[in-house]
């Protein structure tokens, strides 16, 4: 086998990569040494801007496998069949803290997966539980803010945590899973996966469903406790993406059934809650999981930084037969997801390998801009319309139209029966079992005890009451009894 040759980034061969151009064997380093300067000034460059949230990421490939039919529900073409596989990149994440974080920590996980369809890319952005801490994109920015490190301290505040969360009682519902025994997966093929918002599916005849997704973990739900997480992050604080690695390398390969809950669009409107509030779950007994199809994950990225760390994924990215919901937040996220993925990796982003499709060609006019790769032909126009057979516009929407009315303002979500922000919270806490409730109030208590201001604490605790009396009356006598000690 012949030996490869090192060489500049512009293609010429490298002579001496062990020592730089001097005047002389011991005068001064020579401003033209082209190979030094480069490698110097690339190293200076080579960590692009980390994510605000979820900068902490494990990746890998896989496929997407249709077992059921769902044609009756979606016209999407990379569903459209029985045994049809599709490829797929998955990022799991942590949420709150920086690249540098450890894994088991107690923290939302990030469940990011793009499908290469053959109709372009489709990206579903979820995370680890099926509802969020609020419900207006508004107030995101704000709770980003409250769980990230303060900027005086430079750490996570408790009195910013439970501040934030003491004036937003939505929050009650997934706080309750965040502090329950799923708030540490063991690992990031041992829990499961939510798209988290409402999404419209559109079928063949033009009919259109409301659906929630979940991926359930083939390998079984298994936590940590939080003495577990951190004797875990004490030994490997990339535990998680060495679990995931060594697993897919072994051929030991990790895999999640997708299920949906499927709601006719005209139910939307009279349901007994908002069914597009993110902080609330659609109770299973009124619309049941029907099973989709299986993802398996066969493949781990040769280059995390050029892959994982450049893969980029933005809940706007639909094809024909699904598109988006009234959901206030995921229409936030519409922009902003798009919007910081422009900012980190560039204009051209969607064309790095890990984000550009593989199974459909991309055509348009966009060909300008930094690090731009596409090519066409030297007759292509980069107007429309034009006269060249240039491409041209379907005139077939992705999805259903959604009917809109009223006066433009300001408004909360329209009033439902059951619109209340502690009820799921309550049914959630009742579900458990003794030791998991056990746990659940020590894991509030331990946070909740560390706030230094009176009247957050109580709004909290108010918050829990509010949801299940006992539930309530337990978090606070442990609240008071370590605040007593």
């Amino acid at each position: 086998m012949s030996q490869r040759v090192l060489t500049t980034e512009s293609g010429a061969p490298v002579a001496d990569n062990q020592n730089s151009a001097t005047a002389g064997a011991g005068g001064p380093v020579l401003l033209q040494d082209q190979h030094l300067l480069e490698k110097l000034a690339r190293f200076n460059r080579e960590r692009i801007p980390e994510r605000v949230v979820h900068a902490r990421g494990s990746g890998a490939y896989g496929y997407f496998e249709v077992t059921d039919d769902v044609t009756g529900f979606t016209r999407a073409d990379f569903l459209a069949e029985v045994g049809r596989r599709t490829e797929t990149f998955i990022r799991f994440s942590t949420v709150a803290d920086s690249l540098g974080g450890a894994d088991a920590v107690r923290d939302p996980r990030g469940f990011a997966l793009k499908f290469y369809t053959n109709e372009g890319n489709y990206d579903l952005v979820g995370n680890n539980t099926p509802v969020f801490f609020i419900k207006d994109p508004v107030k995101f920015p704000d709770f980003i803010h409250s769980q990230k490190r303060d900027p005086f301290t430079g750490r996570q505040e408790p009195d910013n945590v439970w501040d934030f969360w003491a004036n937003s009682p939505e929050s009650t519902h997934q706080i309750t899973w965040l502090m329950g025994d799923r708030g540490i997966p063991a690992s990031y093929r041992h829990m499961n996966g939510f798209g988290s918002h409402t999404y419209q599916w559109t079928n063949a005849k033009g009919e259109a469903f409301f659906v929630k997704y979940h991926f359930r973990t083939n390998q079984g739900v298994r936590s940590l406790s939080a003495e577990q997480g951190a004797e875990q992050v004490g030994k490997d604080a990339n535990s998680h993406q060495t679990d995931l690695l060594q697993a897919i390398e072994r051929g030991v390969n990790p895999s999640w059934t997708l299920h949906v809950q499927v709601m006719p669009a005209a139910e939307a409107a009279d349901y007994r809650f908002n069914p597009f509030d993110v902080t609330k779950v659609w109770p299973h007994a009124d619309y049941p999981l029907q099973r989709v199809g299986r993802l398996v994950l066969d493949r781990n990225p040769d280059n995390v930084f050029a892959e994982v760390e450049q893969a980029a994924f933005s809940p706007n990215n639909f094809v024909p037969g699904i598109g988006p919901s009234p959901d206030k937040m995921l229409q936030g996220r519409l922009f902003a997801y798009a919007d910081a993925q422009r900012y980190r990796l560039g204009i051209n982003h969607t064309q790095l390998p890990v984000n550009a499709p593989k199974a459909a060609v991309v055509d348009n006019y966009g060909r300008d801009g930094l690090h731009a790769t596409r090519r066409g032909s030297r007759q292509d126009k980069n107007y429309e319309p034009n006269s060249y057979a240039g491409p041209a516009q379907t005139g077939q929407a992705l999805a259903a139209p959604l009917a809109v009315h009223g006066w433009t303002g300001t408004h909360e979500a329209p009033a439902h029966t059951k619109d209340d922000d502690f009820f799921q919270a309550g049914e959630l806490y009742r579900l458990m079992s003794a030791d998991e409730k056990d746990r659940l109030v020590a894991n509030i208590a331990g946070g909740l005890s560390q706030v230094t201001r009176d009247d957050v604490i109580e709004k909290n605790l108010a918050h829990f009451h509010a949801a299940d009396a006992d539930y309530g009356k337990r978090v606070e006598e442990a609240v008071r009894a370590l605040r007593e000690d």
